[in-house]
């Protein structure tokens, strides 16, 4: 049985600042340090003593800091992978929230929406972001380790269960799984059917010790 445990990392600067994030190398707040370690806890009692763990994790170093916390815990590496980032959105990185606002062209209720450009020089569309993540995951579930660790970003976050549940990158268009900061998302293949659940989403039960601390 494998089991996938996608955590998006916990509040960052850039959370707190109002500025887009997206490739901006944002990092963890102190509220977001304290989160990351309540998530490594709550990965450390959901997965037994003495099994294989493997941790991989985004490049930037927001989710870089969130993967050290379950590193130090398990007593592993984490693999970084730039394809885990979070969608660039350009020019927009790092500036005002309010700026992005002024210059994004939604996309079409109907019609194309993965290739859709939103207006902002440098931004990656869905197709691209979709195509990067699903690449990444391809080469995750090759490996044979039965529980893994991705520690990723919200927007990344729908892909990674996209790819999970073997949905087409062509059907993915209207497709968003909104979860908060800092939360895990456990994804399970049983070995009899070989069905792909989505055990639960966007779990941050986890995080109410970090607020009491």
């Amino acid at each position: 049985m494998r089991t996938i445990y996608a955590v998006t990392h916990p509040e960052a600067t850039h959370h707190v600042e109002g500025v887009v994030g997206g490739w901006h190398d944002s990092q963890l707040t102190p509220a977001g340090l304290s989160a990351a370690a309540s998530i490594a806890q709550a990965l450390r009692a959901q997965i037994p003593d003495g099994v294989d763990v493997e941790l991989f994790s985004s490049d930037l170093q927001r989710t870089r800091q969130t993967a050290e916390k379950i590193a130090e815990l398990f007593g592993v590496k984490s693999i970084l992978d730039r394809r885990l980032r979070e969608k660039s959105y350009g020019e927009a990185g790092g500036r005002p929230q309010e700026w992005l606002d002024q210059r994004f062209v939604p996309p079409p209720a109907v019609g194309e929406r993965l290739e859709h450009d939103e207006g902002v020089e440098g931004a990656e569309t869905k197709a691209a972001l979709a195509q990067r993540i699903y690449s990444a995951m391809d080469e995750i579930l090759q490996r044979p380790c039965e529980h893994q660790i991705i520690v990723t970003h919200g927007g990344s976050l729908t892909f990674v269960v996209t790819s999970w549940i073997k949905m087409p990158i062509k059907a993915v268009g209207h497709a968003s799984f909104r979860v908060p900061s800092g939360s895990i998302t456990t994804l399970r293949e049983d070995d009899f059917f070989h069905n792909r659940q989505v055990v639960n989403l966007g779990d941050t039960r986890h995080l109410d010790s970090a607020k009491a601390d």
